[in-house]
Protein backbone atom coordinates (compact mmCIF):
# COMPACT_ATOMS: atom_id res chain seq x y z
CA UNK A 1 0.00 0.00 0.00
CA UNK A 2 1.17 3.54 -1.02
CA UNK A 3 0.72 6.21 1.59
CA UNK A 4 1.22 9.74 1.19
CA UNK A 5 2.01 11.45 4.77
CA UNK A 6 0.89 15.53 5.51
CA UNK A 7 -1.39 17.93 5.57
CA UNK A 8 -4.26 18.70 2.93
CA UNK A 9 -3.61 22.80 2.83
CA UNK A 10 -0.11 22.31 1.96
CA UNK A 11 0.99 23.20 -1.48
CA UNK A 12 3.69 20.53 -1.96
CA UNK A 13 1.40 17.87 -1.02
CA UNK A 14 -1.17 19.26 -3.63
CA UNK A 15 1.23 18.85 -6.44
CA UNK A 16 1.96 15.92 -4.99
CA UNK A 17 -1.80 14.32 -4.97
CA UNK A 18 -2.57 15.69 -8.53
CA UNK A 19 0.59 14.00 -10.08
CA UNK A 20 -0.55 10.67 -8.45
CA UNK A 21 -4.18 11.50 -9.46
CA UNK A 22 -3.36 12.33 -12.89
CA UNK A 23 -1.39 8.62 -12.98
CA UNK A 24 -4.17 6.70 -11.59
CA UNK A 25 -1.86 5.66 -8.90
CA UNK A 26 -3.67 4.52 -5.87
CA UNK A 27 -3.09 6.03 -2.54
CA UNK A 28 -3.53 6.33 1.09
CA UNK A 29 -3.53 9.74 2.49
CA UNK A 30 -2.72 10.15 5.90
CA UNK A 31 -3.38 13.72 7.31
CA UNK A 32 -1.29 14.64 10.03
CA UNK A 33 -3.36 16.88 11.58
CA UNK A 34 -6.22 14.32 11.87
CA UNK A 35 -4.08 11.24 12.80
CA UNK A 36 -0.91 12.47 14.26
CA UNK A 37 1.96 10.27 13.66
CA UNK A 38 2.54 7.25 16.02
CA UNK A 39 6.45 6.53 17.40
CA UNK A 40 7.02 3.40 15.73
CA UNK A 41 6.61 4.56 12.01
CA UNK A 42 8.49 7.84 12.99
CA UNK A 43 11.73 5.40 14.14
CA UNK A 44 11.41 3.64 11.18
CA UNK A 45 11.37 6.56 8.61
CA UNK A 46 14.45 8.01 11.15
CA UNK A 47 16.42 4.80 11.01
CA UNK A 48 15.77 4.99 6.71
CA UNK A 49 16.20 8.60 5.95
CA UNK A 50 17.18 10.03 9.38
CA UNK A 51 15.83 12.59 11.74
CA UNK A 52 17.40 15.86 10.11
CA UNK A 53 16.13 14.96 7.16
CA UNK A 54 12.51 14.93 8.30
CA UNK A 55 12.46 17.51 10.44
CA UNK A 56 11.33 21.05 8.92
CA UNK A 57 13.63 24.13 9.80
CA UNK A 58 11.73 26.00 7.11
CA UNK A 59 8.33 25.63 8.40
CA UNK A 60 6.17 28.04 10.17
CA UNK A 61 6.30 25.27 12.81
CA UNK A 62 9.98 25.68 13.58
CA UNK A 63 10.27 29.57 13.90
CA UNK A 64 7.68 28.70 16.96
CA UNK A 65 10.18 26.36 18.49
CA UNK A 66 11.95 27.88 21.89
CA UNK A 67 16.02 28.68 21.02
CA UNK A 68 16.53 26.12 24.17
CA UNK A 69 15.28 23.69 22.17
CA UNK A 70 16.88 24.33 18.93
CA UNK A 71 20.56 24.66 20.37
CA UNK A 72 20.13 21.48 22.25
CA UNK A 73 18.60 19.29 19.22
CA UNK A 74 19.72 15.64 18.95
CA UNK A 75 17.71 12.55 17.42
CA UNK A 76 15.54 11.92 20.60
CA UNK A 77 14.70 15.59 20.67
CA UNK A 78 14.16 16.03 17.51
CA UNK A 79 11.83 13.06 17.53
CA UNK A 80 9.67 14.39 20.38
CA UNK A 81 9.49 17.29 18.52
CA UNK A 82 7.91 15.58 15.72
CA UNK A 83 5.54 13.25 17.60
CA UNK A 84 4.32 16.87 19.51
CA UNK A 85 3.87 18.50 16.89
CA UNK A 86 3.48 16.64 13.17
CA UNK A 87 3.39 19.51 11.01
CA UNK A 88 7.38 20.08 11.82
CA UNK A 89 8.08 17.03 9.55
CA UNK A 90 8.80 17.70 5.92
CA UNK A 91 6.34 17.54 3.41
CA UNK A 92 5.36 15.07 1.80
CA UNK A 93 6.64 11.77 3.21
CA UNK A 94 5.69 8.84 0.82
CA UNK A 95 6.14 5.12 1.80
CA UNK A 96 6.30 3.04 -1.43
CA UNK A 97 7.28 -0.47 -1.68
CA UNK A 98 8.66 -0.80 2.05
CA UNK A 99 11.00 2.70 1.17
CA UNK A 100 10.30 6.21 2.69
CA UNK A 101 10.87 9.40 0.10
CA UNK A 102 10.71 12.61 1.83
CA UNK A 103 9.48 15.76 -0.32
CA UNK A 104 8.27 15.97 -3.67
CA UNK A 105 9.67 16.62 -7.54
CA UNK A 106 8.02 15.20 -10.32
CA UNK A 107 10.83 13.20 -11.82
CA UNK A 108 11.68 11.72 -7.96
CA UNK A 109 8.18 10.58 -8.44
CA UNK A 110 8.70 9.55 -11.89
CA UNK A 111 11.70 6.76 -10.61
CA UNK A 112 9.40 5.68 -8.05
CA UNK A 113 6.78 4.82 -10.29
CA UNK A 114 7.94 4.14 -13.85
CA UNK A 115 5.10 3.50 -16.27
CA UNK A 116 5.86 0.37 -16.97
CA UNK A 117 5.14 -0.18 -13.33
CA UNK A 118 1.61 1.60 -13.01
Amino acid sequence: MTVLYGIPNCDTIKKARVWLAERKIDYQFHDYKKAGIDDTRLRRWISQVGWEVLLNRRSATWRKVSPAIKDHLDEAAAMQLMLDMSSIIKRPVLEHAEMIHVGFKPEQYARIFPEEQR
